[in-house]
C-alpha cells in the first residue's frame, strides 16, 4: 500500500503542538498595514490555534503529523 501525501500548503502553514491541537499563524497582517490600527496589529502577533470546527480537515490534510 502506497504512503499518503501530505498537503504541501498545509505543511508549510501549520504545526502540531505535542499536544495534537493545531497551530497556525494570524491573517490579516502581510499588507494594507496603514489603515490598520497598532493595537490591531499587535494582537495579530504570534500564533494561534486552529478553530476546533477545522481542526479534522487540517489532520486529514497532514496525515503523519
Amino acid at each position: 500500500m502506497p504512503k499518503m501525501k501530505t498537503k504541501s500548503s498545509a505543511k508549510k502553514r501549520f504545526r502540531v503542538r505535542g499536544s495534537g491541537s493545531v497551530k497556525r499563524a494570524q491573517a490579516f497582517k502581510r499588507h494594507i498595514l496603514t489603515k490598520k490600527t497598532t493595537k490591531n496589529k499587535r494582537h495579530l502577533r504570534g500564533t494561534t490555534g486552529v478553530h476546533s470546527t477545522n481542526a479534522d480537515a487540517v489532520k486529514a490534510m497532514m496525515p503523519y503529523a
